[in-house]
């Protein structure tokens, strides 16, 4: 079932198209990898989806309703959310109460200290509760930020660049957590990410953008294999 539907999106920004006429289908419980080379309108379309720009046409549908324009604190309590490539944390307060002012708009206090809990726990970070947000390492920021988002219960929760930054052993660990999202919290990921590595072996599809069109889209093997794709961003070496 898709969860997720944008149809003929357009982004106009500073009198440049952003994004053209982009479609983009997100099935249930699945992870969809965006990815394209820099300036390509991943980001700006992200933007558009999740309230943060205002597309010029198209619309964006999620779990039936029309979302199109929707602000994103609006959108937060219908269902969607998202990361950004800075973590965004509040540095001066702690890990548990960074993730409880989430839960909160979802939850009454007590209860947002319960959900904020239990994500801590569930993302490993429970042992870390107590410490300042800003005194943790790279791949610890980037997974309190993540479960920031978890906190406010999306069904849909897109990632900018998740991995950025991180080491080889933290972006491995990374995609394990990401992988077991959709079952555990019962919602779909949209991923934008350079790290090839993680994105083909995490994604069930992937839509390519190049100069703000939609190049390709298919299963990670599908992609990989698109001469298209091999000649405008991964290189002939992919093959």
């Amino acid at each position: 079932m898709t969860l997720l539907s944008v149809e003929g999106i357009r982004v106009v920004l500073g009198g440049v198209v952003a994004v053209d006429a982009v479609d983009l289908d997100v099935a249930d419980a699945s992870i969809v990898g965006l990815i394209g080379p820099n300036g390509a309108g991943k980001t700006t379309l992200v933007n558009a989806v999740s309230g943060y720009a205002k597309p010029e046409s198209g619309s964006v549908t999620l779990d039936g309703v029309d979302i199109t324009g929707w602000r994103p604190e609006r959108l937060l309590r219908q269902g969607l959310a998202r990361t950004f490539q800075g973590a965004r944390l509040f540095e001066g307060m702690t890990v548990l109460e960074n993730v409880e002012v989430a839960a909160m708009s979802k939850h009454g206090r007590r209860a947002a200290r319960r959900r904020a809990l239990a994500v801590l726990e569930q993302l490993d970070l429970d042992s870390r509760q107590s410490l300042l947000a800003g005194i943790l390492g790279a791949g610890e920021q980037r997974l309190l930020g993540l479960a920031r988002s978890l906190a406010a219960e999306p069904r849909m929760l897109m990632l900018d660049e998740p991995a950025a930054g991180l080491n080889d052993e933290e972006s491995v660990a990374l995609a394990e957590t990401l992988r077991r999202l959709p079952k555990e919290y019962n919602l779909a990921l949209v991923v934008i990410e350079h790290d090839m590595g993680l994105i083909m072996n995490l994604c069930d599809e992937i839509t390519v953008l190049e100069s703000g069109k939609r190049l390709s889209h298919g299963t990670p093997a599908e992609v990989r294999n698109d001469p298209r794709v091999i000649e405008a961003y991964l290189g002939k070496s992919a093959a």
